[in-house]
Order: structure tokens, then sequence, then C-alpha cells
């Protein structure tokens, strides 16, 4: 039945967009505004992203006062204000503190003197006025990855973007997103529809969980080639992942383990309403046929044989 929990699948496909944006907006309370006091690195690890060990790193935001977070895609960050203490560098140049949460980062808020939390490879501490009546108020993020494919960094921006996100197409949950230019830009495409929506630089912040999900509601089999959709089927399918992106977003993103929790250490609730992704040996949430798990990419596409049929002519 629909909404039934899925099965446990190989490997977590988590953060994506939807998880990602709930961390910005967790984070954006806590650090919009805040003045940056301390900052320790636990493990250098977590800095590949940044151009410099962790003495610049630090010496880069102490003192620094943050901007509202921001998010495109999976790429978060929070713009930087203020002298850059030792750092040295021009002053007046834009930077941002750049978060990429990898598969299983997170960017916890604590209150500083909290229990461990592991995993935790840096942390910051801050001053954050706004939560306290006397105008002081400390504040501690820790950025944690078990997995260490995450990291955080101090770049230079452009048009208020990271130069490590320029090439981050908007997401469909930007308010300037332009469904009718991607919808035409996929329909000049020869490779199937996911490998186009899990394509960064078509549109972003989708992932194999989301990609499922939106093409079981489109009734689209994933290799379908873009160049064989029709302008008003691509814009449809478009507005399925905007559909899922908002759902999964309401639910608190999608949490199958411990790895994606949001600011305060909470799992999304999205999983158990899946309706593809992770079904495979379930009843189709719509027609009742068993769902299939089928070997894609290095990684798997769930789908449901009656609805989401193979096009015809196109080879196993």
């Amino acid at each position: 039945m629909a909404g039934s929990p899925p099965r446990t699948p190989r490997g977590p496909d988590v953060p994506e967009l939807p998880e990602v944006e709930v961390v910005r907006a967790g984070l954006a309370p806590a650090v919009t505004g805040a003045r940056i006091e301390g900052v320790e690195v636990l493990d250098v690890r977590s800095l590949s992203r940044h151009t410099g060990g962790p003495e610049d790193f630090e010496a880069t935001l102490v003192g620094r006062t943050l901007g509202v977070p921001a998010r495109r895609g999976k790429f978060l960050w929070v713009p930087l204000e203020g002298e850059i203490g030792a750092h040295g560098s021009d002053m007046h140049r834009p930077e941002a503190l750049l978060a990429h949460l990898g598969m299983s980062g997170q960017m916890l808020v604590r209150e500083p003197g909290a229990p461990a939390d592991r995993h935790t490879r840096i942390r910051l501490l801050l001053d954050q006025p706004a939560l306290h009546p006397s105008g002081h108020g400390p504040v501690e993020v820790r950025f944690a990855d078990q997995r260490l494919f995450g990291g955080l960094a101090v770049r230079p921006t452009v048009d208020g973007v990271p130069d490590q996100a320029a090439h981050i197409a908007l997401d469909p949950i930007d308010p300037a997103f332009d469904a009718s230019a991607v919808a035409r830009r996929l329909r000049m495409r020869r490779q199937g529809v996911k490998a186009a929506l899990l394509d960064q630089t078509l549109v972003s912040g989708i992932g194999n969980i989301y990609a499922d999900e939106a093409l079981w509601r489109s009734r689209l089999h994933y290799a379908t080639p873009g160049e064989r959709l029709t302008q008003a089927r691509a814009l449809a399918l478009l507005a399925d992942v905007r559909d899922v992106l908002d759902l999964a977003l309401a639910e608190g993103g999608t949490s199958f383990d411990a790895q994606y929790v949001n600011v305060n250490g909470q799992a999304g609730y999205f999983a158990h309403s899946l309706n593809a992704y992770g079904r495979g040996g379930l009843p189709c949430p719509r027609c009742g046929s068993t769902m299939v798990r089928e070997p894609w990419a290095n990684r798997s596409s769930t789908r449901c044989p009656r609805c989401q049929r193979r096009p015809r002519g196109l080879a196993v």
C-alpha cells in the first residue's frame, strides 16, 4: 500500500536537495548575524575543499560575521562579512563558508559544552546576540561526517555564489527556476531521463531517491530518452519533481539511518511516504504490480513494470 516503509536500500543516497534545505533553514536562526569567536579543526580531511590548512581556515574565519545561509542544489553556504583577521588577503573580496554534506555530513547546532557528537570534524564557536536577552549568546556549530566525503571551505563568491558551486544549475524549488527552458534542454538529450535529472548542470538537487519518485509519478521508464518527450510531458515531469521535493521538505527529508539528521539531530520522515525508491519486491501503490529494482549506472532504479514500461525500440 502507499506509504509502506521501504526496504532498506544498499548504501545511503542522501542528503539530496530536501535534506540540505532542511539543514539550511535550521541553521539560519542560529548563524545569521553571529560572530565567529573560535574555530577548531579536529580532522584536516574535512578541509579538502579549502585552499590552505587548518591555521589558514581558522585565521580566515575568526572575527567574521555570518550572513543568511543560502543553497544551490546540494551546496550550502553562509556569506562572510567583516575583516579577514590574520588571513592577510583582500578584505574586500566577497567570501562564503561553503559546506558540502557529501553522503553523511551533518551540521549540528549545540550549546557550548553539550555532549560530544560522533564523527565531529570541525567546531565553530559563535556569539549570537539574537538568541540571548543580554545581547550575547554562545552557540556551537559542529560539522560531523562519518564517511568523509563532505567538508567545509572558505571560498570566494561571484554574484553571491561560491566558485565551487558556480557550475550548478538552479533547482526546481528556486523562485528563478525556468521550467520551460529546462524542459526544452531536456528534450534535446538522447540520454535517459533519469540520467538527465541527475545532471547537476541541467537541474540541481535531485539524487537517486527523488528521481525514482518523480519518474514513478510521471509513469516514465528511467531509460526513456529525453528527446522522446513532448514539451508538455517534460514540463509534467519537472512538475512531479517539484511536488516530490515539496513533500519531502514538508516531512523533514528522508532518513534511512542516523547519517542524515537536521541541525538538532532529528531524522526526517519522508522514507515512510516513498512510492518507488527502496520498494523493490513490494506492490506498486498505484496498480498493485510487483515493483522491480534494477541495476543502473552503478546504482539501482526501482520502477513499476506495468506503470513505467520500457519504451518501444529501446535496447535493454
